[in-house]
């Protein structure tokens, strides 16, 4: 088994390019009275609106993304709040999207704000990742009138921790000469797909850093996270060998709604499922997803902030499947519901999965 990550994988040059607080960087650009205070977009507090962005001002006062916006205007009682301007932002984020393309046809968008690159090809500054990625940069604030960061390396886990080092407005290059020592010295909670709950198992093992995860043989890490060992042996290493796809395609669909009152008990669950369900009847059909539709799925967020998923497989969307899965996953907190939602993983080419090397990532809760 480790003789798989013995192989050196071809030498590439992989950019993660990462706008500044895009939402909030969008809304500064078209007022720039808001500029220098404390701003948040987001949905309102009295509606359990949370923070989709904020700027780095309302940072200092510990506002930070997915935050509750009641919670964030106690930390910071001057916040100006801003409802989202979606329409504003995909304009901006097509905008960002042709700079990326006049360099790359390896263009792989992970949102509206951010995006690999893979320029090992590229003709343009004579092959320069670091001085595309200053050109680039340049042009997003020249043209759409924010700042973007980016990170430099040989592959996207590295590209994309990168991209933070130098927020905001600048960028960072791991060359390849310098990945073994670069990614010895991370903590273990930079790795890709490791979340609170993997870091704090891995720090009761003593394993805080790459450097300590590297002592563990591949068998012991698969002994202790099942599959997703042999991901960690690897990126402990600074191997990472997803390609950047402009194609990749859409995993899951789904639709939720957060409550402005909770609902508060089963019943009242099952009479919102029937509006949901049409939902996500109408998206299924507008992206051209029915016939890979492969399970299906109910989600719960408890008042308590506890969250569960009940799925099945399945092959369309079946409401009578729907409030089994809504009883199963509300049986397991039996309380009020905060959130609802319903959705539908999609299938994926069996062949690409034994390609890649995240293919059996288990995302960390």
């Amino acid at each position: 088994m480790p003789a798989r990550f013995s192989v050196t994988p071809p030498l590439r040059k992989i950019i993660h390019c990462d706008c500044d607080c895009f939402y909030a960087a969008v809304e500064m650009r078209d007022d720039p009275s808001l500029r220098g205070k404390p701003l948040a977009v987001g949905g309102r507090p009295e509606q359990r609106g949370v923070v989709a962005t904020c700027n780095y001002e309302a940072r200092r006062f510990g506002v930070r993304s997915a935050m509750a916006m009641a919670q964030a205007l106690a930390r910071c009682p001057g916040l100006i709040v801003l409802p989202p301007a979606m329409d504003k932002y995909r304009a901006a984020s097509r905008q960002i999207l042709a700079i990326y393309r006049d360099y790359t046809d390896l263009v792989e968008p992970l949102s509206l704000d951010e995006a690999y690159l893979d320029v090992t090809d590229s003709p343009h500054f004579k092959g320069s990742a670091t001085l595309i990625a200053q050109d680039i940069r340049a042009r997003i604030a020249d043209t759409v009138g924010i700042t973007a960061s980016a990170g430099i390396a040989p592959n996207k886990f590295l590209a994309k921790i990168a991209s933070d080092w130098n927020k905001p407005n600048g960028q960072f290059v791991v060359r390849p000469q310098d990945v073994d020592a670069f990614v010895a010295e991370l903590p273990v909670d930079k790795l890709f797909g490791v979340g609170r709950v993997t870091a704090a198992k891995l720090n009761k093992l003593g394993a805080y850093t790459c450097a300590d995860l590297r002592a563990w043989s591949m068998l012991q890490l698969q002994h202790h996270f099942g599959k997703f060992g042999a991901s960690l042996y690897g990126l402990c290493r600074g191997i990472d060998r997803r390609p950047v796809d402009p194609s990749s395609e859409r995993k899951s669909v789904s639709v939720e709604e957060t409550y402005v009152t909770d609902l508060p008990d089963l019943d009242a669950c099952r009479h919102e499922l029937p509006a949901l369900i049409e939902m996500l009847v109408k998206r299924v059909r507008r992206v051209d997803a029915e016939r890979h539709i492969h399970k299906l799925f109910i989600k719960i967020r408890f008042d308590n902030f506890r969250r569960t998923t009940a799925e099945c497989v399945s092959a369309h969307i079946d409401l009578t499947q729907c409030h089994a899965l809504l009883e199963t996953a509300w049986q397991r907190g039996r309380r009020p519901v905060r959130l609802l939602g319903v959705g539908v993983r999609l299938e994926e080419d069996e062949d690409a999965l034994q390609l890649g090397l995240f293919a059996e990532l288990t995302p960390d809760i």
